[in-house]
């Protein structure tokens, strides 16, 4: 028995999110507020791991501190 909500190929895929109901949008919508959480934590994380990594602060690696 195959899965009713899946989409055989060449269909097009739902107009939703895969985690909400939401459907993605430009603008102050929820789903454009949590991407953009999302990848603030990423990049978060990042400067995190270059200031581990290089034992100085991201300011002084990045060159934007003397």
């Amino acid at each position: 028995m195959s899965d009713p909500s899946a989409t055989p190929s060449g269909d097009t895929p739902p107009a939703t999110s895969a985690t909400t109901s939401e459907v993605p949008a430009f603008g102050w919508s929820g789903y454009a507020e949590r991407v953009n959480g999302r990848f603030a934590m990423l990049g978060f994380v990042a400067v995190l791991l270059v200031e581990a990594l290089s034992h100085d602060t991201f300011l002084h690696w990045a060159g934007l501190v003397p």
